[in-house]
């Protein structure tokens, strides 16, 4: 079976702020212009789902007037981590010690003290990816790098991420698309 993963176009966000469940933009432009690349390539038969936010569900409604049976269904299990009090602020204006505490219990920690933990994030995907491995259908998610990266540990067996650098470090451009097979 495989799973395509693909990330929504260039946010409206400022380079270098914290977003993750904020409810970001994109521009018209942008999101129609990688629906008109993506489109094509998407098997007929793929179960497409999308993240709720405005970035992915406008992206797979723009797919969705190219080709009409890839309708997509929003799930809110592939929606972006929330980092809590960070969501918004800029990345370097995080002190040290906020962030050195979220990464020393990579796990258990809630970024800006009332996002959501890499464990629960991690099982909030891992119930949709343990949903599309129950189908045996091929599946086309419309989602965030942070679900993305988190899929590739769920396709390699690991359930949660216990320390930072267990979490894939690879970047994912927005626009891009990233095949798993299992």
């Amino acid at each position: 079976m495989r799973l395509w993963l693909l990330r929504h176009a260039q946010t409206d966000a400022d380079p270098g702020v914290c977003f993750g469940s904020t409810d970001i933009s994109v521009s018209v432009e942008a999101t129609q212009a990688l629906a008109r690349q993506i489109a094509p390539l998407i098997p007929a038969d793929a179960a497409v789902s999308c993240s709720p936010l405005q970035r992915c569900a406008e992206l797979a409604l723009a797919i969705e007037a190219i080709r009409p049976e890839l309708a997509a269904s929003a799930d809110t299990r592939l929606a972006e981590m929330d980092f809590g009090a960070w969501e918004g602020r800029e990345w370097s204006a995080i002190s040290r010690a906020e962030f050195d505490g979220w990464i020393g219990n990579f796990a258990d920690a809630h970024p800006g003290g009332t996002g959501e933990s890499t464990r629960q994030f991690m099982r909030r995907v891992g119930d949709a990816f343990d949903e599309w491995q129950i189908s045996e259908r091929d599946g086309f998610w419309i989602t965030h790098a942070g679900v993305i990266r988190a899929t590739q540990l769920l396709a390699r067996g690991v359930r949660v991420a216990m320390r930072a650098e267990h979490w894939p470090q690879a970047p994912i451009e927005f626009g891009e698309c990233i095949l798993i097979e299992v």
